[in-house]
């Protein structure tokens, strides 16, 4: 596959659409390692397992989301569905790694 791609804007047919997609989707999933290692970062550095969840930052870490896809005029209810999901999924993976490095 050409690795090259167009911006939205800049695509003439599907092809230049489809490889934009599939890059960018590849470039989400870089984003989405390093959000995970973060969260492999926090769970070495919380000292305590039950400061894992904290339902002040989810708030604002989806509120920045729904902010910003406002700002981009995209849909932010949805935004907002994926990030508590993105949220959900990282809580839950920093408790398993807290849990890991400490067993």
């Amino acid at each position: 596959m050409d690795d090259t791609f167009k911006l939205p804007e800049d695509c003439t047919d599907m092809r230049e659409v489809r490889v934009g997609v599939d890059t960018t989707d590849r470039q989400l999933m870089e984003l989405l390692g390093r959000r995970f290692g973060y969260m492999r970062a926090a769970a070495r550095i919380k000292t305590d397992r039950n400061v894992v969840r904290d339902e002040t930052r989810k708030a604002e870490v989806i509120g920045n989301a729904v902010t910003d896809a406002v700002s981009r005029e995209i849909p932010s209810e949805k935004i907002a569905e994926i990030w508590e999901l993105l949220v959900e999924t990282s809580i839950a993976y920093e408790l398993e790694e807290w849990d890991r490095i400490r067993a």
